[in-house]
């Protein structure tokens, strides 16, 4: 039986033999445990049923601490996501998810603290200096519920009109583990499919349908009832994961649970992955610089 994740090395864990087609290595960085995850061949995407690529997973602090803003995990995670971004051009930054309900507001609430610079140009730009900052488009998406557009449909039609070279997508995650909530980042250069976290998936946002790089970047808040209970009871005995499986069915098929404490941990998720990317892009200014900006 499946569990559900978005975490590529979960899946990775899950996979006791060898597998030929994935590189996997792992460092400690100024106290932060990186994993690093390179998927080389379809095959092995199939047995891991994630897309060929390369994925970063970021073992942080629980994200319910205490963080402040030129915490050195931040430009940790910067130099992470610049590793994957295009020199050169203007990139749009899109929040996936409904910010009226907290596990799916990540996307959103990252995006109200991302630095939109595209249209700050020529004089007006020299004058203030600002010219050093990278082009920068920010999109709150929305869900389907309330546009009535899929997320699919209203990123490829800015990416469209502004010709940007690459695109960063924010979302929320499902994990396997209870252990990795609010605690963990994954990095990819796959794209995503909006609403995974919250298991709504939709159209993928990736290099095939858009036509340029995605980039995408999530904290899992939420793990499904039957994951959590196979975790907490430690199964991974087939029969027995179906035994619970029955025992969960049907009204807690769809069931998730997110920690009591969600509402900060999404914030403080925002605020990280706001500050990491927002480095990520302004390369060439000073920390204390963009700071004061945003």
């Amino acid at each position: 039986m499946e569990l559900r994740t978005d975490l590529a090395v979960e899946e990775h864990e899950s996979y006791c033999e060898d597998l030929k087609g994935v590189d996997y290595t792992s460092e400690e960085v100024k106290g932060l445990f990186i994993e690093r995850l390179c998927i080389k061949t379809s095959r092995a995407g199939q047995l891991l049923h994630k897309d060929a690529g390369r994925y970063v997973t970021i073992t942080l602090p629980p994200l319910t601490d205490n963080m402040r803003d030129t915490d050195e995990r931040v430009q940790v995670i910067a130099e992470e996501i610049r590793r994957l971004l295009p020199v050169n051009g203007t990139v749009l930054v899109a929040g996936l998810g409904n910010r009226e309900i907290t596990p799916d507001a990540l996307g959103p609430k990252s995006i109200d603290r991302v630095l939109a610079t595209r249209h700050i140009s020529g004089e007006i730009a020299r004058s203030t200096g600002l010219d050093r900052l990278r082009s920068v488009a920010t999109l709150s998406a929305g869900v389907t519920g309330q546009t009535g557009i899929e997320t699919g449909e209203l990123v490829l039609s800015v990416v469209n009109k502004i010709k940007p070279t690459a695109v960063v997508v924010v979302d929320a995650l499902a994990s396997r583990k209870l252990a990795r909530l609010g605690c963990t980042l994954q990095i990819s250069d796959t794209g995503i499919s909006p609403g995974a976290g919250v298991g709504n998936h939709r159209t993928k946002l990736s290099k095939e349908t858009l036509g340029v790089p995605v980039i995408a970047l999530g904290v899992p808040t939420v793990v499904d009832a039957l994951t959590l209970l196979c975790d907490l009871v430690c199964s991974e005995d087939e029969y027995s994961q179906q035994s619970l499986k029955e025992q969960v069915s049907p009204r807690g098929r769809e069931m998730v649970v997110t920690p009591r404490e969600v509402d900060l941990l999404v914030d403080r998720a925002a605020k990280l992955i706001a500050l990491s990317v927002n480095m990520a892009l302004h390369s060439g200014i000073e920390t204390e610089e963009l700071l004061a900006l945003i």
